[in-house]
């Protein structure tokens, strides 16, 4: 089929390359603009195999509507997509636009949906690719997976060894059920429907006085962004590689947020019923070091 691409980083690279592998043709991609780091990856692969790109910064604006519509796409295809696509784009190719998003819609439904499905404690998460429509990741469902979160995955080990590669199959195969004319619109079921915003520096603060298996899925689910962070002698301590310790380790008196070891196998801290031990720390801007080369000495209390 002549598809349009709409995405970004090395998901939408990634996408790119698997679609083209499969014969289709991809006539044109709209990616996000370059950031400081360098050339956007899906922008760049794109160029490199003579793809036409656009970098618009507002999807919406009219001269990326004018393109886009230009390319007399069959279908597009939505590889992670942060800005708001209009439903001029996403009506314009003659089968429509699916789209992939990474948890079990209707639940967590918004930007952060890796984040939350940990930090909720869900047990089972996955991806769906569905039909957008002009509400927010509500429209018919046409694909899910799942995958189970174990007790130490983060969002960044949940990601690329599970709904990155995963995504990658489903959107190929969706594209194939589309090409088929067997792709099915199931439509989502609204009493389970969830919505959380971005999970950011104010979502992801430790409250030491939560419960440690809590905050061992806040720091994990904020993992590697945006980091789940504390206080330490005036400035931001944010922590990595959490693990929940047995109450009976923790001296039932000390202050939530009170360092009770630091040592080569973490640093310790009293939450509001037990403790959990982080691996890696980083203080400020800093890089992250391990929590025995911190500087945090026992006794001090955290979040103060």
């Amino acid at each position: 089929m002549r598809l349009a691409i709409i995405g970004q980083s090395a998901f939408g690279k990634s996408v790119l390359e698997r679609l083209a592998e499969d014969g289709h043709e991809v006539a044109g991609v709209f990616a996000a603009p370059d950031g400081r780091r360098g050339p956007e990856p899906l922008a760049e692969s794109a160029r490199e195999r003579g793809v036409p790109v656009w970098q618009f910064g507002r999807m919406r604006d009219a001269e990326c509507i004018t393109a886009f519509r230009s390319l007399d796409a069959d279908l597009c295809v939505m590889a992670y997509v942060t800005d708001i696509v209009p439903m001029d784009i996403i009506e314009a190719p003659a089968l429509g636009t699916i789209q992939y998003h990474p948890s079990l819609l209707p639940k967590h439904r918004g930007p952060s949906s890796i984040n939350w499905a940990i930090i909720n404690g869900d047990a089972r998460t996955g991806l769906t690719i569905f039909w957008p429509d002009a509400g927010l990741d509500t429209g018919p469902i046409l694909m899910q997976r799942e995958v189970e979160v174990g007790p130490g995955d983060t969002v960044g080990s949940l990601y690329f060894d599970h709904l990155f590669p995963m995504g990658v199959d489903a959107l190929a195969e969706s594209v194939a059920l589309v090409q088929s004319g067997d792709a099915p619109r199931f439509p989502q079921d609204e009493s389970l429907a969830t919505y959380e915003s971005w999970c950011g520096r104010a979502e992801s603060e430790i409250d030491w006085s939560r419960p440690a298996r809590e905050l061992h899925n806040l720091i994990r689910g904020s993992d590697p962004q945006p980091g789940a962070w504390t206080t330490w002698r005036g400035e931001r301590l944010s922590m990595y590689g959490s693990r929940v310790l047995n109450d009976e380790r923790t001296p039932s008196a000390a202050t939530p947020g009170t360092v009770l070891a630091v040592d080569g196998s973490g640093m310790e801290v009293r939450t509001g019923d037990g403790a959990v031990s982080v691996g890696r720390v980083r203080a400020g801007r800093g890089g992250k070091v391990a929590a025995a080369e911190s500087g945090v000495a026992v006794g001090e209390v955290l979040g103060e």
